[in-house]
């Protein structure tokens, strides 16, 4: 017997259902699905939580100089002659990010693995390439998932029978996010 459900798929098909329907779950909070196929990805789900929150802390803090372009009150770039040439004014400044560790770095590749790029579109522009904005699944997983899951032992979803799906009578669940 496997070790896992086959869904009725060739392997690299169930890899990107599971893929996909792991990035939606972890970027909306719950989705729809038949039961089989929420208990597979569960599985991924929360072993994803459980290693952002495993590594939430382990990074540093550090100080970066970083250019910044010089606007003026409307927002413009200011630009300025040099050698014949317009250029961008630019002004150094001091920057704090957060520095992996090495662990933590390693988690962050393993969510890369497994969880899709997203893009969101605001509402008021659909169907407009230029506003579209890249979610960065893994920030929220470290940074507003692990605080929230810090103190739980496992147990990050909840399935919740919905009922029957009226096309082939397959139970519809929910699974969402606790």
């Amino acid at each position: 017997m496997a070790g896992y459900r086959k869904l009725s798929r060739t392997s690299a098909q169930r890899k990107a259902l599971i893929r996909a329907q792991v990035t939606s779950l972890l970027q909306n909070g719950k989705i729809v699905t038949t039961e089989a196929k929420a208990k597979e990805i569960r599985k991924v789900a929360e072993g994803l939580i459980a290693l952002a929150v495993k590594e939430k802390d382990n990074f540093e803090e550090v100080t970066v100089k970083a250019k910044v372009a010089v606007k003026d009150k409307d927002g413009k770039r200011i630009k300025e002659v040099v050698d014949g040439k317009k250029v961008t004014k630019f002004d150094l400044v001091d920057k704090k990010i957060n520095k992996d560790m090495p662990s933590r770095l390693h988690a962050r590749r393993q969510m890369y693995k497994v969880l899709y790029t997203v893009k969101e579109v605001p509402t008021a522009v659909a169907g407009k390439k230029k506003n579209t904005k890249t979610i960065d699944l893994t920030d929220k997983l470290f940074n507003e998932y692990a605080p929230k899951y810090a103190d739980r032992n496992g147990g990050y979803t909840r399935i919740v029978k919905i009922g029957l799906r009226k096309g082939d009578a397959a139970m519809e669940v929910l699974l969402e996010l606790v």
